[in-house]
């Protein structure tokens, strides 16, 4: 059975044999009732509606103004029933909550305060965008000769302009691993960092390292943070996660050692809870579990229900 995790499951059919096609894209561009143009500043996304109910808002395809902002072409990321769905970069733009135009088609907010309250699909296809922008937005230049790139094929790979190079540049994202360390019964270990709110208690987690299988990683992140060992690594989930350029790949793992000791550069705390003690207390004043977007939530709550 297929999980998804928030911040996937955007729905779009991507069409990469479109991404090449500049004729296609330029005339669906101009394609007012097939198209929606979605627009990013600096790290915030446009919506509508209410606090409780926010939604995506669009730019007008008729409209040109937004088009002089432009940092690089709009970026095509794929189709949904009659619509194509193109992400434009407007960071060039000083001040967008209080340009007139703007202003009357929403508020632009960062992706993480919105939470699941944007629903699955736009989660996800927010995601996507921010994903991409923030990739661009550290690759102008060519990784292999330090000459200018410049975005191709829809905005999903960056050319190198130098002739003498043309490295052409894909996105990357980096694997992490995040796990549920249980001890085989009705305890798990969870720790938090000094930057988590108050009294939040999350899954360990760590950045896969170079000649280093998945399972490694859980391990030696295990006990590099926690100073247990396990086994019976499980493979549950993944989740893309752009804050900024991460894909989460989740775990459950038993642990062969109880014994505790928190890294000091890494956690602040690190304990072991029984499971009635997370149910009892999840939301509480002094112990909460992470927020219901993340993957290291639903690792947890796979475990609560056994």
């Amino acid at each position: 059975m297929m999980r998804l995790n928030f911040y996937a499951g955007s729905g779009l059919d991507r069409a990469a044999h479109r991404r090449k096609d500049a004729d296609w894209l330029a005339a669906r561009l101009r394609h007012p009732q097939a198209t929606r143009i979605i627009p990013w500043w600096r790290g915030r996304h446009l919506v509508t509606g209410t606090e409780d109910a926010p939604r995506p808002a669009y730019l007008p395809v008729t409209a040109d103004w937004w088009g002089w902002h432009l940092s690089m072409p709009p970026v095509y990321l794929g189709d949904e029933d009659e619509f194509s769905y193109f992400a434009v970069d407007l960071s060039s733009l000083e001040d967008v909550d209080s340009h007139p135009e703007l202003a009357q088609l929403g508020r632009f907010v960062e992706l993480r305060s919105l939470g699941t309250r944007i629903g699955q699909q736009a989660g996800g296809l927010y995601a996507y965008v921010r994903a991409l922008m923030l990739w661009h937005g550290k690759h102008k230049f060519c990784g292999s000769c330090g000459a200018p790139t410049v975005a191709a094929e829809g905005g999903h790979s960056r050319r190198c302009t130098n002739p003498d190079c043309a490295a052409q540049h894909f996105p990357r994202h980096d694997p992490a691993v995040i796990m549920l360390v249980h001890d085989g019964g009705d305890r798990c270990l969870l720790g938090r960092q000094s930057r988590f709110p108050p009294g939040m208690y999350s899954t360990l987690a760590g950045f896969v390292e170079p000649g280093e299988s998945l399972e490694e990683t859980v391990a030696r992140e295990c006990f590099e943070e926690a100073g247990v060992r396990v086994t019976d690594v499980k493979y549950h989930s993944s989740q893309p996660w752009p804050f900024p350029s991460s894909l989460m790949l989740g775990f459950h793992a038993r642990a062969t050692t109880l014994d505790v000791k928190a890294d000091e550069d890494e956690l602040e705390d690190v304990r072991w809870f029984s499971r009635d003690f997370v149910l009892q207390n999840q939301n509480g004043e002094n112990f909460r579990l992470p927020p219901f977007d993340s993957i290291s939530r639903q690792l947890i709550d796979a475990w609560l229900r056994g």
